[in-house]
């Protein structure tokens, strides 16, 4: 008995006269069996999750995409089974063909079954490791009970190992969206070469930082424990003897420690990154941070000494993938060798510590320590706070940014009480109290002479109502390290200690540090994917309270925001650039109160820009947003929506565009919407201009008519006016010309508006502060009849749009027209 073909299904299904899918062959390799999932925009975008057993590809069908999160089980269809060479397929599927639509190699490698691969498939538990590029760590395919009559649903879980990552935290399918298809087939397996690999030295390095919790970790075994050194991160940069030391962000203190430097350029050490604290010892030889400070008032450096615990670069290798004892341990030889035949006591190696953490905490807080750091055995190096690294204080203690200060009273001189400050998450600097003791009167007078340099003439603090009257201000950019018994409901510190001034942070990155239940600390951060594609977004950006939900109805979450905004930056600045922005706010989400933000203020935000005050005379100076980390920043204070005028900065006096808002009234069906953007497109047309059009994320659709320069504003609004009562007049029963609901019940408004000086239009690719979170997106005219809503693409669904991108738009540059001859065909004369 002939067996049956695995692939007829498969085969039936496609014409491969007229698509490019393999229709068989392809070799396995039964020592290294692949994986390929493949992201595929059909009639709705989803992964093609593809294993390769007995001969051909197991295939399912993820919805969502994988996820690192344990807890987030992705449905997973079961499929036809494909050929092994379909795991080289990237293309477009044509139109008429089954699963038409783009293709591309999300991820590949190699997979192992855990258990015999076999019998979990017939059984409907499939387990088994993952090495991708992507994807990495142990997996299980589920099949759900009750079986449907076409495809089995089954669920894709990540399991519990040392590469799962809180959803909260990471979203692979969002930081990671591109192909891998020019990648090796097969990435290294997790054990890498002991030695790191090759790699030049780049030019600067963001340290690893610690996140407080308020315990230590269960699996003490797989920890150790270093001092809390009481003093200035610091790290060093070693290159064909040349030394540079950098804060932790980025500022070089080479000149402030030239006799650190020399004393590292001595022992020459291997070139790489350093990474250490650097202190002052008191005569009990513990950390002094007041006598660090004073160190640098007096410009007398010589008594520092740098502790060094990392070692991410050395030798022209990257060791940041190796284990933390490892890279210690390479550290400590390579200090043990160059001291042997120099010594310097200012270059010490920070030692550590496997005892009980509990037993080391009341030790350090026992001699007056600050606390330890806890670092997990395992962990690779990254550039951001991580929960790999823990910080176990033995009282509260923080950086506070002083706002004012009081009169000192009786024989004391400088200050009375600093009044301290943090930012929340609006940005806003909250009153959080103040400390007047642990200064001396030397101390007193000196922070008195930089707090005069910095006098205000009012309070920087958003809102406080217990400040002494007698207070003054100061602008906020001094920082002060403050220890304090406890927080009070309302947001003071109580029982506080001044320890000294800070100047190794911005003031803005100051905020209330909050600590992490000791359950929450993940098993590792190590394992982030490193394909090549987005650097992963909270590798630049502290998101806070990612899991706030900003709309009930999507459940879009603030950090679901974010991504997005990743996500469309890269074609969202073509629409940005250069251009003065507003922005729309939701501190408390979208059913909370709005607030339409036209400048800077006091917070400042990475990527958003201050423009020229002269481009609005008579207010304050205008912004704009200058790269894309803006657009994290801007979402990460709450932002939504963000609003940009039609003239650049360069240019302001003369819009270089023209736009029309078709606004329905009450009663207007969606069909009428799309007809009225036809007709408004024809009209614009017999004028010889070029209009595009995109949806406005909310109900209606914008209209956007490229323009030269040659025109001021009161011209372009008076002539898109004209424009409006001409298709008004004409067709009544459709258009409105004029704006409010009782004008335009059953009529669409055209808003004309929006092309007066300093008026604003939502940006293509901005989320809306509306139920469902609708995005407004270029489309092509010849889509406009294919719409179901403005709001079709939405935060939640954004990754169906992302390959079609700025096409729709892609003549707009070259589209744009003078309006004379338009002025003419309409008998439109300028300032009548």
């Amino acid at each position: 008995m002939a067996k049956s073909d695995p692939l007829a299904s498969y085969k039936a299904k496609r014409d491969f006269t007229r698509t490019a899918e393999p229709s068989e062959g392809g070799a396995a390799v039964a020592s290294a069996p692949s994986f390929v999932i493949q992201k595929h925009w059909a009639s709705r975008l989803h992964y093609d999750f593809r294993l390769e057993l007995d001969g051909t590809m197991k295939s399912w069908a993820v919805p969502k995409g994988p996820s690192f999160d344990p807890t987030d089980k992705r449905m997973a269809v079961h499929v036809e089974d494909h050929p092994i060479s379909y795991r080289e397929f990237e293309g477009e599927i044509p139109e008429g063909q089954y699963g038409a639509g783009k293709v591309i190699i999300w991820d590949k490698g190699i997979w192992k079954p855990l258990g015999d691969a076999r019998q979990g498939y017939r059984r409907g538990k499939l387990e088994f490791e993952l090495h991708g590029h992507k994807l990495k760590g142990r997996w299980a395919l589920v099949r759900m009970k009750g079986k449907s009559e076409k495809q089995d649903p089954w669920l894709l879980i990540k399991e519990k190992d040392e590469f799962q990552r809180p959803s909260a935290e990471f979203s692979v399918v969002d930081e990671m969206p591109d192909s891998v298809a020019r990648e090796p087939d097969h990435p290294e397996p997790p054990a890498q070469a002991r030695v790191g690999k090759k790699s030049p030295l780049p030019a600067t390095l963001k340290p690893q930082l610690a996140t407080l919790v308020d315990s230590a970790p269960s699996d003490a075994e797989a920890w150790l424990y270093e001092i809390k050194f009481d003093g200035y991160r610091l790290l060093a940069r070693i290159q064909e003897g040349s030394i540079r030391l950098f804060t932790r962000n980025g500022n070089d203190w080479t000149a402030k420690l030239g006799a650190l430097a020399r004393q590292l350029e001595s022992l020459h050490l291997p070139e790489g990154w350093y990474d250490g604290e650097i202190v002052v010892l008191d005569k009990n030889g513990l950390p002094d941070f007041q006598a660090l400070q004073g160190a640098f008032d007096t410009t007398r450096t010589e008594k520092i000494v740098y502790y060094l615990f990392d070692l991410p670069f050395c030798g022209g290798r990257d060791l940041r993938q190796l284990p933390l004892v490892e890279r210690r341990a390479l550290l400590e030889a390579v200090l043990r060798d160059a001291k042997a035949t120099e010594r310097h006591e200012a270059i010490r190696y920070s030692a550590s510590f496997e005892e009980s953490a509990k037993d080391i905490v009341v030790s350090a807080c026992r001699m007056g320590l600050e606390g330890v750091i806890g670092k997990r055995k395992s962990s690779r190096y990254v550039s951001q706070r991580s929960t790999d690294w823990i910080k176990l204080k033995c009282s509260m203690r923080q950086e506070f940014v002083i706002g004012g200060y009081t009169d000192p009273n009786g024989t004391r001189s400088g200050v009375g009480s600093l009044l301290l400050g943090v930012h929340d998450e609006t940005g806003a600097l909250r009153y959080a109290g103040k400390v007047g003791t642990g200064f001396n009167s030397k101390m007193l007078n000196a922070i008195r002479q930089k707090l005069d340099a910095l006098h205000a003439a009012k309070s920087p603090f958003s809102a406080a109502s217990d400040i002494e009257k007698n207070a003054h201000w100061v602008r906020p950019e001094l920082l002060a390290e403050v220890s304090f018994g406890q927080w009070t409901k309302t947001g003071r510190i109580r029982h506080s200690v001044f320890h000294g001034l800070r100047s190794d942070k911005p003031a803005i990155a100051i905020v209330r540090e909050t600590s992490m239940p000791s359950e929450a600390v993940g098993k590792s951060d190590r394992s982030k994917p490193s394909a090549k594609g987005k650097e992963p977004v909270l590798d630049k950006l502290k998101v806070t309270h990612p899991e706030r939900v900003v709309e009930a109805s999507s459940g879009v979450r603030k950090i679901d925001l974010v991504r997005f905004y990743s996500l469309v930056g890269p074609l969202m600045m073509e629409h940005l650039k250069g251009r003065p922005v507003s922005l729309v706010r939701a501190p408390e989400g979208v059913k909370g109160q709005l607030f339409f933000q036209k400048h800077l203020e006091t917070a400042t935000m990475t990527g958003v820009r201050q423009l020229p005050k002269k481009l609005d005379p008579g207010h304050d100076p205008l912004m704009e947003i200058a790269t894309e980390q803006g657009l994290l920043s801007a979402a990460q204070m709450n932002v939504i929506e963000f609003h940009t005028w039609n003239a650049v900065k360069t240019v302001i006096a003369r819009p270089d565009r023209m736009t029309f808002d078709l606004d329905p009234g009450k009663g207007v069906e969606w069909q009428a919407m799309q007809e009225a953007a036809l007709l408004l497109r024809a009209f614009l047309q017999e004028l010889e201009l070029h209009p595009f059009v995109k949806t406005s994320g909310g109900k209606g659709l914008h209209v956007v008519v490229p323009l030269q320069r040659r025109h001021d504003w009161d011209t372009v609004k008076a002539f898109s006016h004209a424009i409006v009562l001409h298709m008004a007049a004409t067709l009544p029963r459709r258009f409105a010309a004029k704006s409010g609901p009782r004008n335009r019940v059953g009529k669409i408004f055209i808003d004309y508006l929006r092309n007066g000086f300093g008026a604003t239009t939502v940006c293509a690719w901005s989320a809306r502060a509306r139920p469902g979170m609708g995005v407004s997106v270029p489309i092509g005219w010849d889509e406009v009849e294919k719409l179901k809503s403005s709001d079709q693409w939405r935060v939640q669904n954004i990754h169906e749009r992302l390959d079609r991108g700025n096409q729709p738009w892609a003549e707009y540059g070259k589209s744009a027209k003078a309006l004379g001859k338009a002025m003419k065909i309409l008998e439109f004369k300028p300032g009548e």
